[in-house]
């Protein structure tokens, strides 16, 4: 699997082939069309030295699996192609690829900024685990950018942005973040899993190095976890090193079915955001709706800037339902075309409150505190027909104003009843 035809030979071509192309441009064993699993922990030689030369990275080649292997190979040069990176690695899940690039770029007595409005797990790593490494950590609220530009120009070690955030579809302006922190020198990595690299390409806005949590859109069918960091090669080298001696390596049959994924996810993307589209404008039509977060509307805070930098607002949609949880508990078992699932990404729609998905690994006290309401829903889009989704989505809705009637009415007879007696 190591004869390329040509390294990055689909580089050139449109998005749509290279997520079908990019990284597989080789000539497999024994002619196969498709990228083989290969399943072998270890990588035999019979020349000592030639073994030895591999081993240092002088010569290409593989030696063992936790290291570097032949299907995850061909998964991190479709990365590559897809993001325009030098480098990519692969990691077991989103989680393990977040985690290890922030363990390999920080060190005590360093400093990140970032913002409140990020995944859970990884606010988690930047409340809890960072600090008792010595790590200062300063998040800023996401839509002050003056104050994030304010803790950045103090100084700081690694910038980290997540854009398009999870679950608040706040959009943060890359090329303005990244601007600032060049002046002093920071790192800046960004997450890109919810724009995927069809939408957003955070390298050529001056990002240093993207993560992808490779469970969601990339694999695109629920059925694998996996996460991918890609960059200069001077800087994967660093992250490949963190994997290898921390061993959060990932698999080469999950490597497969993420490849296999990818390579769909233009047609799947394509559906998935047209449909999101019309559930958001929907939405904001619904009164039991307090308020629709999805950049592709002209309304919501971050539309111009996702113009500037995004192809397409992508497949997620959350709103907050008046009522609270309380609502959120009526509404989402009337559905009919929806898992209810601490996933995204999938061929499927997924709907389910932050409480249980984003920020589940947070207490009530520290999603208030982030600005994280309980009666928030988001809605991770599926390929199903849009005039299906819509009309499921209607349908729960108005099955919730008919019970709530239902309720006023029994309530209403029941004082008059009570009225009467007295």
């Amino acid at each position: 699997m190591d004869d390329k035809i040509t390294p990055g030979q689909s580089r050139n071509a449109g998005l749509g082939t290279r997520v079908v192309w990019g990284g597989e441009q080789v000539q497999h064993p024994y002619n196969a069309t498709q990228t083989p699993i290969v399943v072998s922990a270890a990588y035999g030689y019979r020349d000592i030295d030639e073994w030895y030369d591999v081993a240092l990275g002088k010569e290409p080649g593989f030696i063992y699996s936790r290291m570097s292997n032949p299907t995850v190979t061909v998964l991190e040069d479709k990365l590559c192609e897809l993001e325009s990176a030098e480098s990519a690695v692969a990691f077991s899940t989103g989680m393990a690829a977040i985690s290890g690039v922030l363990h390999t770029f920080l060190a005590c007595g360093q400093r990140v900024v970032s913002t409140r409005d990020s995944y859970g797990g990884t606010n988690k790593i930047f409340e809890e685990f960072l600090p008792r490494m010595g790590v200062e950590v300063t998040l800023c609220d996401t839509l002050d950018i003056e104050a994030i530009e304010h803790e950045i120009a103090k100084g700081c070690n690694v910038l980290y942005l997540e854009t398009p955030t999870n679950p608040t579809l706040k959009v943060l302006d890359i090329r303005r973040l990244v601007a600032t922190a060049k002046r002093v020198g920071a790192l800046v990595i960004a997450d890109n899993t919810f724009a995927t690299p069809l939408n957003q390409n955070p390298l050529a806005l001056g990002v240093d190095v993207v993560v992808h949590s490779a469970t969601k859109f990339l694999s695109g069918h629920g059925d694998v976890l996996g996460g991918v960091v890609c960059g200069a090669e001077h800087l994967m080298s660093h992250v490949r090193h963190y994997r290898e001696i921390n061993g959060a390596s990932l698999d080469p049959f999950s490597a497969y079915l993420i490849i296999r994924g990818i390579k769909t996810l233009a047609l799947r993307l394509r559906q998935q955001q047209a449909s999101a589209q019309v559930l958001a404008e929907y939405l904001c039509t619904e009164p039991l709706v307090e308020t629709v977060n999805y950049p592709g509307l002209p309304h919501h805070q971050g539309h111009v800037i996702a113009r500037s930098q995004m192809r397409g607002f992508g497949a997620i949609v959350s709103f907050v339902l008046k009522g609270g949880m309380d609502t959120v508990t009526r509404l989402l078992p009337l559905l009919n075309y929806a898992h209810r699932a601490g996933n995204l990404g999938a061929v499927e729609t997924i709907y389910g409150p932050a409480r249980t998905t984003s920020h589940v690994e947070n207490t009530l006290e520290e999603r208030e505190a982030l600005g994280i309401s309980e009666g928030l829903v988001r809605v991770s889009v599926g390929i199903e027909d849009t005039e299906d989704l819509l009309a499921d989505l209607k349908q729960a809705f108005a099955l919730v104003h008919s019970k709530q009637r239902d309720v006023i009415l029994h309530t209403d007879k029941t004082e008059r009843f009570t009225e009467v007696e007295t």
